[in-house]
């Protein structure tokens, strides 16, 4: 899946968007994130959102760094998507999916009257989520795949290896990562790996460092 045709690059990102502030939810360019949208708050978000550019920024709340649970200080890198699923539901909800566009970096927080969080961010470092599929050539699929198979031997899963076979890098990738059932700060690494090449890096470092945790081994050096 390209990037939405209105957004070629940087410049064509909204500089003010709002901020979706969720644990452990990675949207990557290109990347598809279903949401089950039941707060008031983040229901008004959507409707706003809807009544403008669609646009919506996901980010985690570094629930280590301080401040209220209502109001966690947030991750500076985030990735901005565009609603193109929406549906309602009988009972109140919104069922909403976001398609990737690109990451951003937040450079300050607006004071708004909304229920909800606004941020000034810019996208100038993140030029590269304009182009799909670069850096494809480099990663090592070889070693993503035998990152999946042994986790996935050792937790006892099930997966579409046909559908991961035919998967071009970048959508097994990002995929991979945005499911992956890690923790903030390793999602969070993987969201700002500068490049494709490094993202399947992180992910396959960080999958083998889970293996050895779960078989309570040490990790030996060779």
């Amino acid at each position: 899946m390209s990037t939405h045709a209105g957004y070629k690059g940087p410049a064509d990102c909204p500089g003010v968007i709002p901020v979706f502030p969720l644990p452990g939810a990675l949207l990557l360019p290109r990347g598809q994130m279903p949401l089950n949208i039941f707060e008031p708050r983040y229901l008004a978000m959507v409707d706003d959102a809807l009544r403008t550019d669609r646009i919506i920024g996901m980010i985690q709340p570094d629930v280590e760094g301080g401040a209220s649970p209502m109001t966690p200080k947030l991750f500076r890198v985030g990735c901005a998507g565009r609603i193109t699923q929406f549906a309602e539901t009988g009972d109140g909800r919104y069922l909403i999916s976001l398609t990737g566009i690109s990451r951003f970096r937040v450079e300050s927080e607006m004071a708004v009257a909304s229920r909800y969080r606004r941020c000034q961010v810019s996208y100038e470092d993140f030029a590269i989520d304009f182009e799909p599929r670069a850096g494809e050539d480099v990663v090592d699929r070889d070693g993503v795949l035998k990152a999946l198979k042994d986790f996935v031997e050792v937790n006892d899963l099930k997966v579409d290896w046909a559908g991961i076979d035919e998967a071009p890098n970048e959508a097994l990738v990002n995929a991979l990562c945005m499911m992956s059932p890690f923790g903030a700060r390793e999602k969070q690494a993987m969201l700002e790996a500068p490049d494709l090449k490094t993202r399947a890096e992180v992910l396959i470092a960080v999958t083998e460092m889970e293996l050895v945790r779960g078989s309570g081994s040490e990790p030996t050096l060779q």
